[in-house]
């Protein structure tokens, strides 16, 4: 059984906590060039990351506050991830129930641990990062979550079978654009 990952190792927490004694911690908004420009603000964000038409249908289609900010887009598109990795934990749960074949048993066991962690405490640990302003833990659990997300991709890698393709490849591009929209966060 795969050991559940933590975001946030012993030797971070020291760093971390170290840090926090040398840098005075502030949770005030970042200030963007862009912010008070002409456009869209949606559509000046996703320019910025690598899957502009994606990031573009998710954010415009999703109920943004009144004065949306880089930060409330960030945490909007991490809940997104969430909902469709959940979505596709629950997949992988009914192949197991459906299939007798006991090799695509075993990678699909292997892609569920890999996606509990994902959908149980990486993410949820990335939302509530960046809704404190800790935009560097928050890149942190994000490149977590593409790492789970490819350990499972490459349980399928090299045969006809890959029943996961599709909706990994989408994740891994959500977790693309959530992780530009952070490193903005992190440019301020």
């Amino acid at each position: 059984m795969k050991k559940i990952p933590s975001c946030v190792s012993s030797f971070a927490i020291h760093i971390i906590l170290l840090a926090s004694i040398f840098v005075p911690f502030t949770l005030s908004q970042p200030s963007f060039p862009w912010k008070d420009g002409d456009g869209d603000l949606v559509d000046q964000i996703c320019k910025r990351t690598p899957f502009y038409d994606l990031c573009s249908s998710i954010l415009h289609s999703s109920p943004l506050s009144p004065k949306p900010d880089l930060k409330g887009v960030a945490l909007l598109m991490v809940n997104n991830i969430v909902a469709n990795a959940t979505d596709t934990l629950s997949y992988i749960e009914g192949l197991i129930k459906q299939t007798s074949d006991r090799e695509l048993e075993q990678a699909l066991a292997f892609c569920a641990e890999s996606y509990i962690p994902l959908v149980k405490y990486i993410l949820p640990q990335a939302a509530d990062a960046i809704s404190q302003g800790r935009f560097g833990f928050a890149s942190y659990c994000i490149s977590e979550s593409l790492k789970e997300v490819s350990s499972c991709d490459k349980k399928f890698s090299g045969t006809t079978q890959a029943p996961l393709g599709n909706r990994n490849d989408i994740v891994q591009k959500l977790v693309d654009v959530a992780s530009a929209i952070i490193k903005l966060l992190l440019k301020g």
